[in-house]
């Protein structure tokens, strides 16, 4: 072998040291990029799970309370007297009470809960609004009076009408069809006697006292309920975040 093929030799030689060297190089540049992405993920993830059992510990410290606070404490007992709950489904906002006379006669009555009023020091937050329907045995024609239930330190709760309506019938329910004139503008004596005759009806004060605490109650219970369902969500994430984690630790 003569000396220019031994300079080619050596020549070949520092060059596949240097490809060897430099392959080697960019497989660690890679790896590293690789240990850098999977500590970001790592870190991010770290810092999810951390939010998320905050949030865990808020849901549960706010049921806690909640069921071991007697927000009604102070509010005036009342009953549903001679009515009984004639629907009352988790996913509907108010309830329904049904009363039948021995002469035939049926009232209902629907209730649902107004938006909140914290201005007052009162029990309940909120008042109710209640529909409250008469019908006559063997006619079609409905009375219908719309109410505002609110509470009174005095005596629990009182109720003012501010809607009386003629029916000719349950389908009779057009917005063209003429149902009489606004209630304020009656008499004041008539609007006296309509009042009464609800009152004779068992719309009294333990009847809106009873409405106003069930209502309440009931609200406070969906939304414990809402809670727990908020709780059982991030625990089987924690749950599946920790079993993932033992999964990629083994």
């Amino acid at each position: 072998m003569n000396r220019l093929q031994r300079q080619r030799l050596r020549r070949s030689h520092l060059i596949g040291k240097r490809m060897s060297h430099r392959t080697e190089f960019l497989a660690r540049i890679r790896e590293l990029k690789k240990r850098v992405r999977h500590l970001q993920n790592l870190c991010h993830n770290q810092q999810k799970h951390l939010q998320d059992l905050e949030l865990l510990k808020c849901f549960k410290s706010e049921i806690k309370f909640e069921l071991s606070s007697n927000h009604f404490q102070n509010a005036q007992g009342g009953s549903l007297g001679d009515f009984v709950v004639d629907s009352d489904s988790p996913n509907s906002k108010d309830v329904v009470l049904r009363r039948k006379f021995d002469s035939g006669e049926e009232v209902a009555v629907s209730a649902i809960l107004g938006p909140p009023n914290y201005e007052k020091d009162l029990v309940f937050a909120r008042d109710a609004f209640m529909k409250v329907c008469v019908k006559k045995p063997a006619l079609s024609c409905i009375l219908q009076f719309d109410c505002e239930v609110r509470e009174e330190t005095d005596k629990g709760s009182d109720f003012d009408i501010y809607n009386a309506y003629y029916l000719r019938s349950p389908t009779c329910l057009s917005p063209s069809i003429y149902r009489g004139p606004l209630f304020s503008t009656l008499d004041s004596e008539l609007q006296h006697a309509l009042r009464e005759y609800l009152i004779a009806k068992g719309i009294g004060v333990s009847l809106t006292n009873f409405l106003l605490h069930y209502l309440h109650k009931r609200e406070q219970e969906q939304y414990v309920n809402w809670l727990k369902k908020g709780e059982a969500a991030f625990v089987a994430k924690e749950g599946s975040l920790k079993q993932s984690s033992e999964t990629h630790s083994a």
